[in-house]
């Protein structure tokens, strides 16, 4: 059967596309894993837990629930880039996309029963695990670039990039709190399924799928 931890050379960054979205300009692209850029990614993380807005913005724009350490995300830098939107001009991140192959589920105990869970799902009859498939380990997108299209152009990236060789991955998928609607809405809006659905001691969770292998015209 087919396994989704093979490992697999890196591409170099050259998937580099640049929009202009409502007068906002950024490009989307592979992290260069630099410590600085890496920083970056955590900073803005940091400014979206739900410890640091108050109640009104998570309701209004949503929230990241896990908090990354830099050892984890330099670790699942190494087993693949991850994708990030930078601001023309400045060059910052204003939006990220983390990758997460299975091989990278010991970077975080804390997620270990939710890839236990994806292990026991199928996506249209297919079991998880005979198809090729990575985590969306979190994505965010800084709150002053919102509405500007870099939710859905970093998901076209990973489309673009992950579903592609040398990758070939069929499908991505993620959790979602079932709380959070404005994330729920977007996933849904660039191509994600839901697949099951579960409730823990921490939340209400949608677990959703992106089939890689469909063109994104057709979402």
């Amino acid at each position: 059967r087919r396994q989704p931890t093979r490992a697999v050379s890196k591409p170099k960054n050259k998937h580099c596309v640049t929009r202009t979205m409502a007068a906002q300009r950024f490009s989307v692209g592979l992290c260069s894993g630099t410590p600085a850029e890496l920083d970056e990614v955590l900073a803005l993380q940091r400014a979206n837990l739900p410890t640091t807005l108050c109640a009104e913005d998570r309701r209004r724009e949503g929230w990241v629930t896990v908090q990354h350490t830099p050892e984890r995300l330099a670790g699942m830098h190494v087993a693949c880039p991850s994708v990030v939107a930078r601001a023309c001009g400045s060059g910052g991140v204003v939006g990220y996309c983390l990758m997460m192959p299975v091989s990278c589920r010991s970077l975080a105990p804390v997620l270990a029963p939710m890839f236990s869970l994806f292990e026991t799902l199928t996506f249209e009859g297919v079991p998880l695990c005979h198809l090729r498939y990575y985590v969306m380990g979190q994505v965010c997108v800084a709150k002053e670039w919102r509405r500007a299209g870099v939710f859905d152009a970093m998901y076209d990236a990973h489309r673009r990039i992950y579903g592609a060789a040398p990758y070939n991955y069929e499908l991505c998928v993620t959790e979602v709190s079932a709380r959070n609607t404005r994330s729920v809405r977007a996933h849904a809006r660039v191509g994600f399924v839901e697949i099951h659905r579960y409730a823990d001691a921490t939340d209400d969770w949608s677990v959703v799928a992106l089939d890689l292998r469909q063109p994104a015209s057709q979402r």
